[in-house]
């Protein structure tokens, strides 16, 4: 137990009613996970509103409520506390009453529309190798040193990610590369938390159903920096038109990087295979297994942010070379008869051409590049026929198919797709909106040397559709499809 009061700290309360002298419990937003003795923080959410469930959640036994306004009736021996904001006081809430655990290591916020999880995940590869105990809060997965733990969101709720901290403390994590994604720092689910540097990937045509403008979707990516303190480090992409913005104004020690314009971390690419690239950073080469100029990227965050971190700059060039691919982002597999499948989770325009022109710069252009893709239903749908122009447009054949449909209905989605092919691309491109069967089409349409992109989905091992996951994994399918047409 903890006396209330003692959670407050950096909370900005506007008015309470009753004592904060009580013990309590635990915390949560969700009043079906309330007991007794719990504080209940109601937060307004996209589809519900927790004020309407105070009473629900003191019929199971809070004994406070934080809430951005008192309710008409007041329960006696109930505690309520009013603030500005529930998102932000829930986020010092949960940092206060797990012992403030970002404070106990070396948090770094890695941020943008994509290479966050590349970025994240090979970091916490790289300091593994380096010999450190380290976390990893990420889309794939949640890692506390080497006990691995499933992700439902980029950046979870306030709650969760502070537990996860704890936990990390608790087994000496010294080092922890987290994404922060729009969502999270717009409802306030890094506010409290102590980071002691940020990366900016890059920034492109995403989450327009959530944000209204692209210009607030950058700003909120930019208040993340702005809200560094000034022992922290910012280290932005600057050959990103918007890297430059994500420096303006914060108070953190700002450093860049590029592969096209003078920074503090500098690379060029010698050699781009399949087999990897040659890269030579701040005039030393290294080569490394990943491929594709946005990995050149996605390596020169993680070496500059290593770099800041202590690391001498020769070993993290090293253990640059030792680094795997991340789970879905650029993982191929050749079949017996020399078909190249490579599955990726490039889910928005920018992220489909660089994966696409990767491929068309290693190809010999003797082979098909089949692409199969698809967008996600209950999303924003401004994408869907860029999405399905690139696609067809760098492509020799293009299968649009279903994502995650969601509620909604496949062959409408795929609709809104078809209208962004353009005509002298319609003969090479066709609609399948089951995404095995378009899977199994492209087998089928593939002869010895062609390259299939399935794209889309990436790690993810299910597929949703009206509220039911059904398992489906991209990479199992397409090893099992190519094996069955090869016998």
């Amino acid at each position: 137990m903890i006396i209330l009061k003692d959670i407050l700290y950096k909370v900005a309360i506007e008015a309470v009613k009753g004592t904060t002298e009580i013990a309590v419990n635990s915390l949560d937003f969700d009043s079906r996970n309330i007991g007794g003795d719990d504080v209940f923080v109601a937060i307004r959410g996209t589809v519900s509103d927790g004020h309407d469930y105070i009473e629900t959640a003191i019929q199971s036994g809070a004994v406070a409520i934080v809430c951005e306004q008192f309710p008409d009736s007041i329960s006696n021996g109930v505690t309520y506390i009013q603030v500005k904001d529930t998102n932000t006081a829930l986020a010092f809430l949960a940092s206060n009453y797990f012992g403030n655990p970002s404070q106990n290591l070396q948090l770094i916020g890695i941020t943008g529309t994509n290479g966050k999880t590349t970025v994240a995940s090979l970091l916490y590869q790289l300091f593994k190798k380096a010999g450190y105990k380290v976390g990893l809060l990420s889309t794939v997965k949640i890692l506390v040193n080497d006990t691995e733990y499933k992700a439902t969101h980029t950046t979870p709720d306030s709650i969760t990610i502070n537990r996860y901290l704890a936990e990390m403390n608790a087994v000496g994590v010294a080092y922890c590369f987290m994404e922060v994604s729009s969502h999270g720092i717009h409802q306030k689910r890094t506010e409290g938390l102590n980071f002691v540097g940020g990366v900016f990937t890059n920034l492109t045509h995403d989450h327009l159903d959530y944000h209204p403008t692209f210009a607030e979707y950058r700003d909120v990516k930019k208040s993340f920096f702005d809200h560094l303190p000034k022992s922290a480090f910012a280290l932005s992409n600057i050959d990103d038109k918007n890297g430059i913005v994500m420096l303006q104004n914060t108070y953190a020690r700002k450093l860049t990087y590029a592969l096209k314009t003078y920074a503090n971390y500098k690379a060029q690419i010698l050699e781009n295979q399949l087999s990897g690239l040659l890269l030579k950073v701040n005039d030393n080469e290294v080569w490394v297994r990943l491929i594709g100029t946005f990995n050149a990227y996605n390596l020169l965050a993680i070496y500059g942010t290593a770099v800041e971190l202590g690391l001498d700059h020769l070993e993290v060039l090293r253990l640059l070379s030792s680094l795997e691919s991340v789970s879905g982002r650029f993982q191929f597999i050749v079949s017996q008869n020399k078909i190249t499948a490579i599955v990726d989770y490039a889910h928005t325009p920018d992220a489909l051409e660089n994966v696409l022109k990767t491929i068309n710069d290693i190809r010999t252009k003797n082979e098909q590049l089949i692409t199969i893709v698809g967008c996600g239903g209950d999303r924003d749908k401004t994408k869907r026929p860029i999405m399905a122009n690139i696609a067809s447009t760098l492509s020799d054949k293009t299968i649009l198919t279903s994502d995650n449909p969601r509620t909604e209905n496949p062959d409408d989605i795929i609709a809104e797709m078809e209208s962004g092919v353009e005509p002298q691309n319609y003969k090479k491109t066709i609609s399948i909106a089951d995404r095995k069967q378009a899977i199994k089409t492209a087998c089928q349409l593939a002869s010895p040397n062609d390259i299939i992109l399935i794209a889309g989905k990436g790690h993810e091992t299910y597929q949703e559709i009206q509220g039911i996951r059904y398992d489906f994994d991209d990479m199992q399918i397409v090893k099992e499809l190519l094996i069955q047409l090869n016998k």
